[in-house]
């Protein structure tokens, strides 16, 4: 019984302790331990951060690709179009026999010579008031059917040649000689590499998020070299695509005469874009969307008692890709919560994560 009123009495005694240590005015319910501090994985944001880069498949291309060929029909009598092999503009890539050909340039001339005696005559007639008037303007009549038809006959045999009408390279050779061609049957395709392009698809998405493509720096590395080149924008094409839902972006290579690029090889395009204008790079990670679509990021701050604490701070976002966003609103420098920062609240006590080694205070 002595020992069990010596208990009741220490833990009386320890009760009334707490008591008296509680600071005055303030009760047991109102006393409450800090919490600990959460370690968040921060980062500190610099402007220095803001281009964005991308890389694409590419693939060589020409400016265009034609198919030559015959607007009269005829005998393939000649053929120099190798496959895989430059031609120069002027050059000649294939020839009908041209004696057909000749022969009605003659016939034209004799037409129109004959043409040329009877208008001649029934002038003369005419004038004498020996002839008919009419007979007269129907000679001349002739002889202008005439000189068309020399002039139609003229033009068959130019066209009875195809002559390279530009810089390029033969792609295929499609006829084959010493057999009778139709008009507009295909001869040769052939590449225009006066000026040579690097086609890639861009997603609709990103074209919707870069705006203008002329703001975008391109590169690459070209079959045969090592050091990147530059790519200047030409075009793209305007229609998307059914399946992929991309539109393709067209660039130049320049001062690529003393390179043998082949359109279809393939090639890395690098796309750059300098988004500091828009803002400051942050990892989608980090930013926090309420459902009222605002959007914001916890920026590490210090406490009243020199405790590291996550501050909510509001920020406009861009978007850069899907994977890295633009913020306004933040200072450069500043420090922010990169992962999980939707789970802290407004001055909540944290500590910076680095790895196995914990920062302590």
């Amino acid at each position: 019984m002595i020992m069990k009123q010596e208990i009741r009495t220490h833990v009386l005694v320890l009760g009334v302790g707490a008591i008296l240590a509680l600071a005055p005015g303030q009760t047991m319910a109102q006393t409450q331990i800090p919490p600990d501090p959460t370690f968040v994985k921060t980062q500190v944001l610099m402007q220095g951060d803001g281009v964005v880069s991308r890389q694409f498949f590419g693939r060589i291309a020409a400016v265009e690709t034609i198919d030559l060929s015959f607007e009269q029909p005829g005998y393939l009598q000649r053929l120099d179009a190798p496959e895989g092999v430059r031609i120069s503009e002027g050059q000649l890539v294939a020839q009908l026999d041209v004696g057909p050909f000749e022969r009605a340039v003659q016939r034209a001339q004799l037409a129109l010579a004959q043409a040329e005696r009877e208008y001649n005559r029934a002038t003369s007639l005419a004038q004498s008031n020996t002839g008919s008037a009419v007979r007269a303007r129907d000679a001349e009549t002739a002889r202008d059917l005439a000189q068309v038809a020399l002039r139609d006959a003229e033009e068959a045999l130019d066209d009875a040649r195809i002559e390279a009408p530009f810089n390029g390279l033969i792609a295929d050779r499609i006829a084959s000689p010493y057999t009778t061609i139709s008009p507009g049957e295909p001869i040769v395709r052939m590449h225009d590499l006066s000026e040579v392009r690097v086609e890639f698809d861009l997603p609709e998405r990103l074209l919707k998020q870069i705006g203008d493509p002329t703001r975008v720096d391109f590169e690459t590395v070209l079959p045969g070299t090592s050091d990147p080149v530059d790519l200047e924008f030409r075009e793209f094409r305007a229609e998307a695509s059914a399946i992929g839902q991309s539109y393709t972006i067209s660039l130049a290579v320049p001062d690529a005469s003393d390179l043998f690029l082949v359109p279809g090889a393939t090639v890395t395009v690098r796309a750059s874009l300098d988004m500091t204008a828009t803002g400051i790079a942050a990892p989608a990670t980090a930013i926090i969307m309420d459902p009222d679509r605002a959007t914001a990021v916890m920026v590490v701050g210090e406490g009243d008692n020199g405790q590291l604490i996550a501050r909510r701070q509001p920020v406009d976002v861009v978007s850069q890709g899907g994977t890295t966003l633009a913020v306004t609103g933040l200072e450069d420098g500043a420090e922010i919560v990169t992962v999980g920062a939707h789970l802290l609240k407004d001055g909540q006590p944290i500590k910076r994560y680095t790895g196995l080694i914990v920062e302590e205070d």
